[in-house]
């Protein structure tokens, strides 16, 4: 047993060497030698010419860490010091502040780890494309003959961009691993120029069209990871920010107080408003932004939001993710076997066959962070009575527009009319799929805005019972709406809904927005504590 033992552990050791002498090689080892050239020279790391492969892998081999994985090692004292600066990271003065005790404390901050930055460079189109603007994703789109779905949102196109990457590449008769001036086509000076800039990398001087592409793809991958880390960063403080704006608060606050919150957060106030109109506009916004899915009812997230805001801004963050962990996974316990199965297959998670309900609660809770991927047959499920009836008549399609058209057709017959034309649709291609999709595009829109409002009564409860949610007798119309929005969050974004729909929604002026909330907080926290007191006097 004992050499059985020591054999595996050998032949375990062995094949992490060799895994990882393959990763080191992987992403450059199946490179066009003019992508390694290519590399070389954006690098200005000197290489014979004529050279042959095995000379210019080699080459690269040598300086591919100090580039490609660890940037930072090359970065001199000054940079390595500001970077940990914005990483709110101390460092050292004087002769302990050597380079290389600073790349040390980098290197265990960096934006990722060795691993996953050998296995980005295995799929550049993963996220070359990702530090580009909306009017860039375009006009590649529209170069390259890309159909993109209606209305043309950013995130629509830079999927659609990231799709066809290599089927541009192919025409062009180009590589794609590190790809070439091809990508940068409808690029302008200017417009290289903007994204160094933007990004923080200088422009080459002199400089000429080839040298500010060689120093955006070059540097490409770096603003990736900085945008991914500012996005995060924003994220959370945003996060902290809202789900610390308890109901406490916001009665602590005085009418000037409110107005200004309302004028920061671009809330229309109607001439002559009170101040409790004030407050339930307050909430009302707070709600949107939140999705519905936070409420905060314990004096323990009160004490979060006013005992020191400095301290508490961790608290906060983890305090917003556990809560939403714990309401996910309630939500959950409630739901039928078919939502489960819904929920996965609109990830696209496989479901093992013959799976039991308790097995498929534990699939969607390890998939609870997994955004729906694209549309389904599922994403006709929440739109409302009118919407499902204007796509079906949309179609073209007989026993469609006969179902729309038939006064006796409930919402649920309307549902499955549809799903069944988008599964037409979609086996068929072409504009009849492009058009199912652009229509999805569209209502998804719609029903973010007003989820549920013109639903009925008896919509509402068949729709709620086919999560499993229990109705109480005597529940209002009001009450019926949030429940069926709360189901309608976590079956849509999962443990993300809340945090993405505030931080997309206030990501605009999240610096502003934050430092104001979270500067009211702490001002705020005397007379927050002093009403705190009178309402627990009062119990």
């Amino acid at each position: 047993m004992k050499l059985l033992s020591t054999i595996l552990s050998i032949t375990l050791a062995t094949d992490v060497a060799v895994g990882s002498i393959w990763s080191n090689k992987a992403a450059y080892n199946k490179w066009h030698e003019t992508e390694l050239e290519r590399w070389l020279s954006d690098h200005e790391i000197p290489y014979p010419s004529p050279a042959d492969r095995k000379l210019l892998e080699d080459t690269i081999a040598k300086n591919w860490d100090n580039y490609a994985v660890s940037p930072y090692r090359e970065w001199d004292t000054e940079k390595l010091t500001s970077y940990l600066k914005q990483k709110g990271i101390e460092t050292k003065d004087g002769a302990a502040a050597t380079k290389e005790n600073l790349v040390s404390q980098v290197q265990s901050s960096w934006y990722e780890t060795e691993d996953k930055a050998q296995g980005a460079w295995s799929s550049v189109k993963d996220w070359i494309l990702d530090s580009w603007t909306e009017s860039q994703l375009k006009a590649f789109a529209d170069k390259n003959g890309i159909p993109v779905p209606q209305p043309r949102h950013r995130d629509t196109l830079l999927q659609k961009a990231r799709s066809n990457y290599e089927t541009v590449a192919a025409k062009a008769g180009e590589a794609t691993s590190y790809p070439g001036n091809w990508l940068y086509d409808t690029w302008t000076e200017s417009d290289l120029k903007e994204w160094l800039d933007t990004h923080g990398f200088p422009a080459p001087q002199p400089s000429s069209r080839d040298k500010l592409i060689a120093s955006v793809r070059r540097n490409s991958r770096l603003a990736y990871l900085q945008t991914q880390d500012q996005a995060a960063s924003a994220s959370a403080s945003a996060n902290a920010a809202y789900a610390t704006l308890t109901d406490k608060v916001i009665d602590a606050w005085g009418e000037s107080q409110l107005k200004e919150f309302c004028d920061k957060n671009a809330i229309a106030v109607p001439q002559g408003t009170k101040i409790n109109e004030l407050r339930a506009l307050v909430r009302k916004h707070r709600a949107d932004l939140l999705g519905d899915s936070y409420s905060y009812t314990a004096s323990s997230a009160f004490d979060a939001a006013t005992s020191g805001v400095g301290d508490q801004y961790a608290k906060a963050t983890d305090s917003a993710s556990l809560l939403v962990e714990e309401a996910f996974n309630e939500a959950v316990n409630t739901w039928t076997e078919s939502r489960l199965k819904a929920y996965l297959d609109a990830r696209n998670v496989p479901v093992p066959h013959g799976s039991k309900t308790d097995e498929l609660r534990a699939l969607v809770r390890r998939n609870s962070h997994q955004a729906v991927n694209g549309f389904n047959a599922g994403s006709w499920d929440d739109l409302s009575f009118a919407k499902l009836k204007e796509y079906l008549l949309s179609t073209g399609d007989a026993t469609a527009k006969k179902t729309a058209e038939n006064a006796d057709s409930t919402r649920e017959d309307l549902v499955t009319a549809a799903q069944s034309a988008y599964a037409s649709a979609s086996g068929v291609g072409g504009d009849m799929y492009a058009s199912a999709t652009s229509y999805l595009t569209e209502a998804t829109e719609a029903v973010k805005k007003s989820t549920f409002d013109t639903w009925t009564e008896s919509e509402l409860k068949t729709y709620l019972d086919s999560y499993g949610v229990p109705v109480s007798q005597g529940s209002k119309l009001n009450e019926l709406k949030a429940l069926a929005r709360k189901q309608y969050t976590y079956f849509k974004y999962g443990t993300n809904g809340p945090v993405d729909t505030a931080f997309a929604k206030i990501s605009t002026a999240v610096s502003d927005g934050y430092q104001w909330v979270m500067s009211q907080l702490g001002a705020g926290s005397e007379a927050a504590k002093q009403k705190t007191k009178e309402t627990k006097d009062e119990l």
